[in-house]
């Protein structure tokens, strides 16, 4: 018996569609019988000459339309005619989970290119001191120098030897709250903030305090409020996209801001991983009031995940304090890493990836505009996600499993949130975290969440 197979000259654009096309006909016509296993995906992809990832979503498209089930372990199996639509199935399950959870920067096959590139450079220039030794003191003079330029560029009067070099903006995060607060103190930020800030603060035992925030930030008369009851050490600040509600602060709204921690002689924690990305900017809180602002600029949500590296810039007077908790904490940054993003920065590199990517999320911001339409959700147009508020009486964990089941991984609102004072409902949607077609499924697969039921849905098993 011959074991019917696609087509390979029948395939055209969008390839998956047509592939699904093919083998729908081929199940109506009785040439694929119900219980047919399918080719192994990649099996399937080297015989066709098409990617793993085109094959794999032929095959959702089939699951889709319930003429196949997938069954984890087994592969997948045509389906009896009038089988249910859509079996339920927890969608990761069968590695068909479009994941917009996860907060990154838009990548391409150019980027895997440029590290390797990079990498290999490393390979052949890496200082021996930075290869072999394990002092701090192997992230070199000139690494400190390189930031700082970088920073002046932004409107920030930076010395070299205030910056504590990290790996990543986690460790300059650590670093910086260790520093500002003692245990027992309180630290404030927005009501809605890093989602790593309220288990950092619990670890270290602090006290941590949500603000309330308007459409410019946070608001200054809380801020105010709460400093004159005495034990606010520092404030904690997204000021420029990056927090959850993609909200851009004024640069009159930041100094209200500076003024403030001025009066009540507050520290300011600026996390400022997208300042460089976004043209015409308000001056950074570091600008604004350099004496107290601890200072985080890093890399991983401007060119690529992997260039791990931040720098933590520090009030003089902190500088010995930072130093000594990133060396307790994280001893030193990587020092190849660190040699990467200089060589990079100085032949222009990270430049040309940071002009990139501001192009990559302004066609990702177009397809979240075109597939949500009028639905309500919040983004600024060099932010990596946009933040979705739901309707009232949609419960947002209720709404994650719900769009999960579809197929589409989003992230709770909860997770960021300090205080449960004027509580909307909402999710965050990341918009680089898949490719431009996968988002544009997933996010359709939001909206239909969206128009929905709002029934809790049953546990699946």
């Amino acid at each position: 018996m011959t074991i019917w197979t696609p087509d390979p000259s029948g395939l055209h654009r969008p390839a998956y569609l047509s592939l699904a096309e093919q083998y729908a006909r081929a199940i109506r016509d009785g040439m694929l019988p119900a219980g047919t296993r399918l080719p192994p995906q990649r099996r399937l992809a080297d015989d066709l000459g098409l990617s793993v990832q085109t094959v794999s979503r032929a095959y959702e498209e089939l699951i889709r339309r319930g003429l196949v089930v997938g069954e984890v372990g087994r592969g997948s199996f045509v389906l009896p005619p009038g089988s249910e639509n859509t079996p339920p199935y927890l969608a990761e399950r069968l590695g068909e989970l479009i994941d917009l959870s996860i907060l990154k920067p838009v990548t391409e096959r150019m980027h895997v290119e440029t590290f390797r590139e990079g990498l290999h450079w490393v390979a052949e220039n890496l200082p021996v001191p930075a290869a072999l030794s394990f002092r701090p003191s192997s992230v070199l003079p000139q690494h400190r120098q390189i930031a700082a330029d970088w920073l002046r560029r932004g409107g920030i009067d930076a010395q070299p030897e205030n910056i504590t070099i990290t790996d990543g903006a986690t460790s300059a995060i650590t670093t910086a709250v260790m520093s500002a607060v003692p245990a027992g103190d309180t630290l404030a930020a927005a009501a809605l903030t890093h989602h790593l800030l309220m288990p950092l603060c619990k670890y270290l035992g602090l006290h941590l305090e949500g603000l309330p925030v308007d459409e410019d930030g946070i608001v200054p008369e809380a801020l105010d409020h709460l400093a004159r009851k005495g034990s606010l050490r520092a404030l904690y600040m997204q000021p420029a996209a990056i927090n959850p509600m993609a909200i851009m602060s004024s640069a009159e709204r930041r100094a209200e801001l500076a003024a403030i921690a001025r009066r009540h002689d507050l520290l300011v924690i600026e996390n400022d991983m997208l300042n460089v990305m976004i043209p015409d900017r308000p001056p950074p809180m570091a600008a604004l009031a350099p004496e107290r602002v601890l200072h985080i600029n890093g890399f991983t949500k401007t060119t690529l995940p992997g260039l791990r590296v931040a720098w933590l810039l520090s009030p003089a007077r902190l500088a010995s304090a930072t130093a000594n908790r990133h060396l307790v904490t994280n001893w030193m940054a990587t020092p190849a890493m660190v040699e990467l993003l200089s060589h990079w920065i100085g032949d222009g590199t990270v430049d040309r990836l940071i002009l990139w990517q501001r192009e990559a999320l302004g066609a990702r911001h177009r397809i979240a505009r075109e597939v949500l339409g009028a639905a309500p959700f919040r983004a600024h147009p060099q932010s990596l996600h946009i933040w979705l508020e739901l309707p009232p009486g949609r419960d947002e964990e209720e709404f994650v499993a719900q769009a999960r089941q579809r197929g589409v991984a989003v992230a709770s609102g909860r997770a960021f949130r300090l205080s449960e004072r004027g509580r909307r409902d909402a999710v965050r949607i990341a918009l680089g975290s898949t490719g431009a077609d996968e988002l544009r499924r997933g996010l359709t697969l939001v909206a239909e969440t969206l128009g929905g039921s709002a029934e809790p849905l049953l546990p699946l098993i």
